[in-house]
């Protein structure tokens, strides 16, 4: 090879990354500028029809726009429009995160039993008033969803510590403990009277129509408190994608690392399941879209997720309000409409590297 040659591949390698980098970084600004659109889609969508403009007026500049108009676009529908976006951000971030530690792409909080488990522990205080976590008051079903929800992850990082234990037994351990909390849920609603029983279907249905800005507030700190501490690991855990002893041999502790994670991703996880209830295929489908666009690299991966999560909810929003008119469907129903012809897909197309 010439001098030229050797003094040449640096620069084209530079000038290779740059044009990668330009690309996802224009990748994260159409997403960004595409949940915008939706989220205003959202606002302007519902029983009382306004014109976008409008609705953007009122935004905007809220002190000058009609007291009606103000009060349904703010108090009514902000709240569950905001909801979306920070639930699809929640969710995209944590399967982002449980496929990145379990190294599976058919892993997600949805298919490790975390959202089952939640839905259980708010059916408990749905149906017989069992409060797992004291003085929890108004928020009872949120405290308990979240608390068994934590329990499901600690029982999933318990079995990764057994000697001989694979990624592959943790993801079946993951489909046993949905079995197993649909079966506690299926006997709970057999013991429950009528009334119960209709409020633990349409909970579990997953709905953003009881929001309120606390629930918001609460949700939105859970995301905010997690999501810097990923941003800071981003190398460590892009090294993770690479196996487990090349990670090891960077000097990551793997193991530290894997349970760390996976606490967070429950408290990620558990937190907006407690407030909307269970929406499903969010954390397997957003993560997917966002790696076929941006790659690995978590710098861009954790982003991209977020955006992408958060642009299905919208949408998904949007059509639960204007499929049938006058009403809105629960929104786990939409997302799982979008996300099982998603999760099928991959299961036919990576079956068998998985397994």
């Amino acid at each position: 090879m010439s001098d030229a040659s050797i003094n040449a591949a640096p620069i084209v390698g530079r000038s290779t990354y740059r044009a990668l980098s330009s690309r996802r970084h224009f990748v994260l600004v159409a997403l960004s500028f595409a949940l915008c659109m939706a989220f205003v889609g959202d606002v302007a969508t519902g029983p009382a029809s306004y014109g976008v403009a409008d609705i953007v007026r009122t935004l905007l500049t809220p002190a000058e726009a009609d007291a009606q108009m103000r009060v349904i676009v703010w108090s009514i529908r902000m709240p569950s429009a905001l909801m979306a976006v920070v639930v699809g951000m929640a969710l995209a971030i944590g399967g982002a995160q449980i496929q990145t530690i379990l190294n599976n792409p058919l892993a997600s909080p949805f298919t490790l039993g975390i959202s089952a488990g939640a839905s259980f522990g708010a059916a408990l205080a749905l149906a017989f008033g069992v409060a797992l976590v004291p003085l929890a008051g108004d928020y009872v079903i949120a405290a308990n969803a979240f608390a068994v929800a934590m329990v499901t992850a600690l029982l999933i990082h318990l079995a990764s510590l057994r000697r001989g234990a694979s990624i592959q037994t943790i993801v079946l351990l993951g489909i046993a403990l949905v079995f197993s909390f649909n079966t506690a849920l299926a006997i709970t609603q057999y013991f429950a009277d009528q009334q119960a029983v209709a409020a633990i279907v349409f909970w579990t249905m997953g709905s953003l129509t009881k929001t309120t800005w606390p629930k918001l507030a609460i949700t939105a700190l859970a995301l905010c408190l997690t999501l810097p501490i990923f941003l800071h690991r981003r190398w460590q855990l892009t090294a993770l994608r690479l196996g487990e002893a090349q990670a090891a041999s960077f000097g990551i502790p793997v193991r530290r690392l894997r349970l760390e994670t996976l606490i967070l991703v429950s408290l990620l996880s558990a937190i907006p399941v407690a407030f909307v209830g269970t929406i499903g295929f969010i954390g397997l489908v957003g993560p997917h879209i966002a790696r076929m666009m941006v790659g690995e690299d978590q710098r861009f991966l954790l982003p991209a997720s977020a955006l992408t999560g958060a642009l299905i909810m919208s949408l998904s929003s949007v059509l639960a309000k204007i499929v049938v008119p006058g009403a809105a469907l629960p929104i786990g129903i939409v997302t799982a409409a979008i996300g099982l012809p998603v999760f099928l897909y991959l299961i036919l197309k990576s079956g068998r590297e998985i397994w």
